[in-house]
């Protein structure tokens, strides 16, 4: 009785998880500690989805503890990883687990860029073959009692999930298999097996008639639900599977309930209620009798029906004798009540009791994200800090060169080189000059020529696999059922175009950067000649030594001193500012694991003002002491100014002086800008290269999904019929033979799978004896065999459809046609009678080998002697037209 259902696994193509894992590993984490250990570790998934979905699994604990170990890695890696179509895009193909295809078609297949979608097939797996695990086990044992109920509890969890998920899980429409209606019903299956297994283990155990009575009458309920949603549902009844399981399914309703109503019928007779007692057993033995007469092909209740009717009849007995208790009617019973001792396992990652995280020190994508965009604010708030401190200098040193301080605090000789001027002068020869300036302008044209190739080349590829994907979607129209390319690189195409506008921004500068290069050549290559031709350049002037000793010039040089050194602290600021380092994963996961989710803002602004909120206070306070200064300079500078002597050759003098000045100044910033518009578009070639990879990556991804269904399309189209069917003349048509009923098994010996005999009347003609025969080919109407035998075969009509092996028929289940044995031209040479038509034939019994003849039949005739014809027949004149064509 004990016969119980399992589902089969889905097949899944190989995945290649090294080359595209270990591109992102590498372009993630290449400047860490840990990348070593992480690309080990995508080596080890590769590893472990191949031992769980590739090779062969037994029907095993240990092969499902591989599968679960590898469903757990999956859950793990998920949020590490940014599995999508246009990120990181991996490709998985799963067949049907139902559909196993035909001669002339393959099993269905669905490929999807979608981890959710693997996980779902995965899961399916781990359903399937604890299902298998647990009809394996041995229930006439306590350990296998306990097993069984785990896994079918397990497997019931998992359908169960699937169905919860798998219209979320995935961007399109599942297979059959993993449909919600189909995943909903193999739960219920598998819940009401787990809850017959405690019925089981209850009866093994001897417990009490009533908790029996009970968990079999739940049992039922369960089976009864199952049998229900098989017929039901829409697309169940097409798989072969579901058709075989449905009167199993029937059966275990019709047997639990039979279990509920015998061990019921005990607790009346120990209630003396002799009467229920009978009623019980009666409607129990109609319960297994239903089963025995429509279902005993699948399941044996000889064992319960013999002890259901040797209770019944002593109940009878007895009853007849010395109670004589009237038998009430069933519907008048009182309802058995039911104990559900099962539930479906909840699917919490991890299943499996060795599951090791095998990137356990890699953070989630949401982390990832959350510390790029960190990364990001930290790095405007510096930028914030120092400008703004850059800035103030360079205001700074504007004001004190327009003022030409502090050189002309310096030239009161009126005829030497102010020492501020030459230490400009050799500071400028100490950063190289103007060539150091003129090779930096001319490396920019080249670096942004290979950053614009780069990025051309990236976009050309996402423009040609589009171009090719829109023209097979002109071509195939709605078969072509994937993601437009033109949808899918939307990201990509927008990250290009921002990509390109930096560019564009880029050129913008280093036009700018040239312009005030231009203005200043002349006084930086000045600046770049020896003292004495430097000194030569700058006009003299009278002497204005009185001025040494004054207040004024006092008050200036100390005001100016004050100024020099909050640039030295500036300076050491900003370097303290730049060193700020804080590590903000810890506080991402923490708000992870506490609230599913990260607000990034809210906990990088706070964070980033409890770090620099300092800084910010000292940067204010420095910006506040430059403008007081400043201001005191220009009010000391006009008295200095009204004490020198005014003449033309001090005015010309000091305005060389300003400009030599100046131009230092610009020489610095100048480079400084070109050096990092240097280090700008070297760095946006490394990002520039990781995008190229980006679309490279998805461009192959989508090229393997379109060969892929390129090659699904070819099989559909190969196997659609290239013109429209005709109906076939019905003297070339052969009657085919009827469905055979439900064999228990799908694969019966030969005996099993023999057809009903046909009818008398033409006799069927015998097969060879080495072939069983499937159906008897009949002769052809109003022709009457007289005469001697003939050892020619009869004609037969060529089969009206393509003919298979010969499959058995199902009940409700359009199986394939047997193959009339008549049809064997190898072996009997149809085409091959000059001048005859094609005769049936009789032999008598035991010529040639043949059987003799069905009784009631003529034998066969005998050939007739050497040139004689056969008697019996009119002869056809030599001119006579064959019947069937000659070969």
């Amino acid at each position: 009785m004990a016969t119980f259902i399992w589902v089969p696994l889905k097949k899944s193509k190989d995945v290649d998880l090294v080359k595209p894992l270990s591109k992102f590993v590498t372009a993630t984490y290449s400047g860490s500690d840990d990348h070593t250990e992480y690309i080990r570790a995508v080596e080890e998934l590769d590893k472990l989805r191949r031992s769980a979905l590739i090779r062969t699994l037994d029907k095993h604990e240990s092969s499902l503890e591989i599968i679960l170990r590898y469903y757990d890695q999956l859950c793990a890696v998920e949020p590490k990883f940014p599995f999508s179509e246009n990120q990181l895009c991996l490709t998985f193909t799963w067949s049907d687990a139902f559909d196993k295809g035909s001669l002339f078609s393959s099993s269905v297949k669905l490929a999807l860029a979608s981890l959710g979608y693997e996980k779902t097939c995965v899961l399916f797996n781990v359903a399937a073959l604890a299902s298998q695990v647990a009809s394996e086990q041995n229930l006439d044992n306590d350990e296998g009692l306990k097993t069984a109920a785990k896994y079918y509890q397990l497997a019931s969890g998992a359908f169960g999930h699937i169905k919860d998920t798998v219209l979320s899980a995935l961007n399109r429409d599942p297979t059959m298999d993993i449909s919600p209606e189909i995943v909903g019903t193999l739960s219920l299956i598998m819940l009401a097996q787990a809850q017959e297994v405690f019925f089981l283990k209850a009866t093994s155990d001897r417990m009490k008639a009533a908790l029996i009575a009970k968990l079999a009458n739940q049992a039922a309920d369960f089976y009864g639900d199952a049998f229900k949603q098989c017929q039901h549902k829409e697309n169940l009844p097409k798989y072969f599977y579901f058709q075989e399981a449905m009167p199993i399914l029937a059966a275990k309703h019709c047997i639990m309930q039979a279990n509920a109503e015998f061990h019921q019928s005990i607790m009346a007779k120990q209630k003396k209620c002799f009467g229920e007692e009978i009623a019980r057993l009666q409607h129990a033995a109609e319960l297994v009798k239903t089963v025995a007469s429509r279902y005993d092909e699948y399941i044996s209740v000889k064992e319960l029906t013999d002890k259901i009717n040797r209770a019944l009849t002593v109940a009878k007995k007895d009853n007849d004798f010395i109670y004589n208790d009237r038998v009430p009617e069933v519907k008048d019973l009182e309802h058995i009540g039911k104990a559900a001792l099962v539930k479906s396992t909840p699917i919490t990652p991890p299943l499996s009791q060795k599951f090791t995280d095998l990137f356990e020190k890699m953070v989630p994508m949401a982390v990832q994200q959350s510390m790029s965009i960190y990364t990001q604010r930290k790095a405007e708030t510096v930028n914030r800090l120092v400008g703004a401190m850059r800035e103030a200098t360079n205001l700074c040193n504007g004001v004190l060169a327009s003022l030409n301080l502090p050189a002309a605090l310096e030239d009161l000789s009126g005829d030497s080189i102010p020492q501020s001027i030459a230490e400009k002068s050799r500071s400028i020869v100490q950063h190289g000059g103007l060539q150091s300036i003129e090779q930096l302008i001319k490396d920019l044209p080249e670096l942004l020529t290979r950053n614009r190739e780069v990025l051309d080349e990236s976009l050309r590829i996402l423009d040609a696999e589009e171009k090719t994907d829109n023209e097979l979607r002109t071509k195939f129209n709605q078969r072509w059922n994937r993601t437009p390319s033109g949808d899918l690189y939307k990201p990509l195409r927008a990250e290009g175009t921002n990509f390109r506008n930096i560019l564009d921004k880029a050129v913008q500068a280093d036009q700018v950067v040239r312009d005030r290069y231009g203005t200043h050549c002349d006084m930086i290559a000045l600046l770049c000649k020896s003292e004495d031709e430097l000194n030569a350049a700058i006009p003299s002037a009278n002497p204005t030594k009185t001025l040494q000793g004054s207040e004024v010039v006092n008050v200036l040089r100390s005001l100016l001193a004050k100024l020099d050194e909050m640039k030295k602290e500036r300076e050491t600021l900003e370097g303290e500012i730049k060193a700020v380092t804080f590590d903000m994963s810890a506080t991402f996961l923490t708000a992870l694991a506490q609230d599913g989710a990260i607000n990034e803002e809210q906990l990088s602004l706070a964070q980033l003002d409890q770090l620099y909120s300092s800084y910010n206070q000292r940067v204010q306070a420095s910006l506040q002491t430059q403008e007081e200064l400043l201001g005191q300079v220009q009010t000391s500078h006009q008295d200095f100014s009204s004490l020198k002597q005014s003449n033309t050759e001090a005015n010309q003098r000091e305005e060389v002086l300003k400009k030599l000045a100046s131009a230092h100044d610009s020489y610095i910033e100048i480079s400084n800008n070109l050096r990092e518009g240097t280090k700008f578009y070297n760095d946006l070639t490394e990002i520039l290269l990781k995008f190229q990879n980006k679309c490279s990556d998805i461009v192959f991804a989508r090229k393997t999904e379109r060969d892929e269904l390129l090659k699904d399309l070819q099989q559909s189209i190969a196997q659609e019929p290239s013109a429209p069917s005709f109906s076939v003349p019905g003297y070339q048509s052969a009657p085919a033979p009827g469905p055979t009923p439900a064999p228990r098994t799908v694969f019966q010996p030969a005996a099993a799978q023999q057809q009903p005999p046909a009818k008398a009347q033409p006799p069927a003609r015998p097969p060879p004896p080495s072939i069983t025969p499937q159906a008897a080919a009949t002769a052809p109407p109003n022709v009457t065999p007289t005469g001697p035998p003939t050892n020619n075969p009869p004609p037969v009509a060529p089969p009206s459809q393509a003919q298979g092996p010969p499959y058995p028929s199902y009940q409700g289940y359009p199986g394939y046609y047997q193959m009339p044995m008549g049809y064997n031209p190898y072996a009997f040479g149809q085409y091959n009678m000059p001048n005859m038509p094609y005769m049936p034939y009789q032999a008598t019994p035991g010529q040639g080998g043949y059987p003799a003849a069905p009784p009631g039949q003529g034998g066969y005739p005998a050939a007739p002697p050497a040139g004689q014809s056969y008697p019996g027949y009119p002869q056809q004149p030599p001119q006579q037209q064959h019947y069937y064509p000659q070969q």
